[in-house]
């Protein structure tokens, strides 16, 4: 379960981290497990402006990923944990897009030996890292959108007309800031998440070959777990919700994997009562993953289902909109909690 540190908050400045990378001769980069498109945009554009300052810089990812996010990697060989571990002397260690010690579990332990050379980036509310030298900038709508004050800072330009093709730090940037997003239809997508957009599709950004590849670009296994997640689906709270379960035996008949399960959460959002949706799903024996989607306020100012206090009531978090967490327990009890706890969230909005 995650722990919220009593002042998860920055600590320390863009100019300062930056100096702290660029006077490292070695530095590890990486992310939480199972890292998504921010996460892994995040690791490669801070590893590719680096790289451009001559510093020799390693990438981690830990655990399976999406494999439509492999595009990204471009030429990159990350070092990948549990599989293995960094075995490389580091100056600095980079801890992108989250401040939880629960999402760095294959390096937590390797992390935790080396807590004084770590510098965190983050964009989450809440966390229980202890890093001396943290940002943690909460109005940013992703990590990648966090990172580019430190970029600036290396005396890296990523925004010049022509720099931003396949393999560029533009390139990685904007699939931060689009799937962090939603493609820019989050109420995250504020007139500053534009302005960057603007400057990274003017470096040439290839917008709609990214979106080809990272949305559309899914295993047929995908729409057949999508089928079973539809058929176990039920309403609460008078259709304003819906919960999906995804068991072992539907993995098994789809012949899919957790990282199939792309977008299946959103299936029910277009439906116009639903305000959240709820997607549970197990692979492992007694452990039980949520995922928790909701729609912004339909009016400035209006009400909206919090996703990341549900989440946080299960030991997980994220965003407003989109969060997540992993509870021990079968898929029956677990789905029971979650279930009143939805019911009474809801009753609470009113």
């Amino acid at each position: 379960m995650t722990q919220v540190a009593a002042n998860y908050s920055t600590t320390s400045t863009p100019r300062h981290i930056a100096d702290r990378l660029v006077n490292a001769k070695r530095v590890l980069i990486t992310s939480h497990d199972k890292p998504d498109g921010d996460a892994i945009g995040s690791v490669l554009a801070l590893a590719r402006a680096l790289r451009q300052r001559d510093r020799i810089v390693d990438v981690w990812l830990a655990g399976a990923f999406d494999p439509v996010l492999q595009c990204l990697l471009a030429n990159e060989q990350p070092g990948r944990a549990p599989e293995n571990l960094p075995t490389a002397e580091y100056e600095v260690v980079a801890v992108l897009d989250t401040g939880s010690w629960g999402q760095l579990e294959h390096l937590g332990p390797w992390l935790k030996e080396r807590r004084e050379k770590i510098v965190g980036v983050d964009h989450h509310r809440s966390g229980d890292t202890d890093f001396t030298d943290r940002i943690v900038e909460t109005r940013c709508a992703s990590c990648t959108q966090a990172l580019v004050p430190i970029i600036e800072a290396l005396g890296v330009k990523f925004d010049m007309p022509g720099t931003g093709g396949a393999g560029s730090i533009a390139e990685a940037l904007f699939a931060g800031l689009a799937t962090d997003t939603g493609w820019f239809r989050f109420s995250s997508a504020d007139a500053a998440v534009f302005t960057l957009a603007s400057r990274l599709l003017g470096a040439g950004v290839e917008k709609d070959r990214l979106y080809r590849q990272l949305e559309e670009n899914s295993r047929p296994q995908r729409l057949g777990l999508l089928g079973r997640a539809l058929s176990n689906m039920c309403w609460l709270a008078n259709n304003r919700a819906a919960m999906m379960q995804l068991m072992p035996d539907d993995f098994a008949t789809a012949s899919g994997s957790p990282e199939d399960l792309a977008g299946v959460v959103n299936a029910p959002m277009q439906v116009g009562s639903t305000e959240c949706s709820v997607l549970l799903s197990q692979t492992e024996v007694g452990i039980v993953k949520l995922s928790f989607r909701s729609k912004p306020a339909l009016f400035a100012g209006g009400k909206f289902v919090d996703v990341n206090r549900m989440a946080g009531e299960f030991g997980g978090g994220g965003h407003v909109h989109a969060a997540g967490a992993r509870v021990k327990g079968d898929m029956t009890s677990v789905a029971q909690q979650v279930a009143k706890v939805i019911e009474r969230t809801i009753a609470e909005l009113g």
